[in-house]
């Protein structure tokens, strides 16, 4: 599980992916967040502007990030 420390009170679901390595790109990002593969708390999530905040977990391609503070 990857964890992304915030700097700030939150992250966008975009950035966080970027972050950690999943996607190489905003381009990339937009799309698979577009095409409903990235999970919010369990959730898929389709915003790629979608804030996270501490203690949100987000799945991609069977990859996990944790938010924390």
């Amino acid at each position: 599980m990857e964890v992304i420390k915030l700097r700030e009170d939150f992250i966008k679901l975009g950035q966080a992916l970027k972050a950690a390595g999943l996607v190489e790109s905003g381009v990339d990002a937009k799309s698979v967040i577009l095409d409903g593969l990235v999970k919010v708390n369990g959730n898929i999530e389709t915003q790629r502007g979608k804030k996270l905040y501490d203690g949100d977990i987000v799945t991609f391609d069977k990859e996990t990030i944790k938010i924390e503070k």
